[in-house]
């Protein structure tokens, strides 16, 4: 259950609650109606309104009840963890591992494996602050208070939050390094995919190609906006779809419900702590054996 506190800074003397909950602490306007109507607000351990003003050196604490939701099932998936405190999570998600549970998703999801890593606790909200396709593997954040959810999806596509995928393409790329810049769409309502179309939202996706080899390129790359399946869509629109993608390219044997997409680095503020978070999780085996085959292959 999320609480969170405050002493109060001069600059905050004589204002309301609202002020400091949502212009200093970060809460949302959800959370802090939860804190108002179904949790509690002390100054120095005394109950009060939400309309009560504030003093300097006063301790604000607040809390808010999470919300009522079905609990998940355990799973016995090892779950592989780069950093772990009270706040989030950065843990290595396997493919073809699903991020999240569904009415269409009802196996095990990495859901199911956070929630059995801590212990199956009462009242479990999974909170993902990014999140990868079930054919992508890599680094990912999981918050574990609403709080910290927040704080981090405001960090988002930011400088403070940036991640790093490889992948292994088919084909290579006319240029080393650069950045595909081309506007995204859905493509039909009933359809998942995603396609590159004049009146989509505008997508851009920075890369530099590392090694080719066996006809196939190793490429880095960074997003500098993030649509559904952006990564995907745009090297398939390059000419280099990614090796195995069933949506974009072609089904590889070799990579049995996966695509060769990896979320390789993580670079993070963390903004409860106040420090840089910085983790890299190397390339699977089985889409670095991709790149085997050739071995006169010369990394660029």
């Amino acid at each position: 259950m999320p609480a969170y506190e405050l002493i109060i800074p001069p600059e905050l003397d004589g204002s309301t609650i609202r002020r400091a909950a949502t212009g200093v602490l970060g809460l949302s306007s959800r959370q802090f109606k939860r804190c108002k109507f179904q949790g509690e607000m002390r100054l120095d351990g005394v109950l009060v309104h939400a309309d009560a003003r504030l003093h300097t050196g006063q301790r604000l604490w607040l809390y808010a009840p999470e919300r009522d939701v079905p609990q998940p099932e355990a799973s016995e998936i090892p779950l592989n963890v780069y950093y772990e405190d009270e706040h989030l999570l950065i843990v290595d998600k396997p493919a073809p591992l699903p991020s999240a549970s569904s009415q269409r998703q009802t196996g095990a999801t990495l859901e199911n494996v956070v929630y059995a890593h801590l212990g199956c606790p009462e009242g479990f909200v999974y909170r993902p602050v990014n999140r990868l396709d079930k054919g992508t593997s890599g680094l990912m954040v999981v918050a574990k208070e609403a709080h910290a959810q927040y704080l981090l999806q405001q960090l988002l596509h930011t400088d403070q939050f940036q991640r790093t995928y490889l992948a292994v393409a088919e084909g290579t790329l006319p240029c080393i390094e650069g950045c595909i810049d081309l506007p995204i769409a859905k493509e039909d309502a009933a359809s998942i995919r995603r396609v590159v179309h004049p009146a989509g939202k505008e997508a851009r996706t920075l890369y530099r190609v590392e090694q080719t080899s066996n006809n196939r390129s190793l490429i880095r790359l960074k997003l500098d906006t993030g649509r559904t399946h952006q990564i995907r869509v745009h090297l398939s629109a390059s000419g280099c779809p990614i090796c195995g993608d069933f949506l974009y390219g072609t089904e590889l044997d070799a990579l049995p419900g996966r695509f060769a997409l990896h979320s390789t680095a993580i670079h993070l503020w963390h903004p409860i702590r106040k420090c840089w978070l910085d983790y890299e999780s190397p390339l699977p085996d089985p889409l670095a054996a991709l790149l085997e085959a050739d071995h006169s292959a010369i990394p660029l």
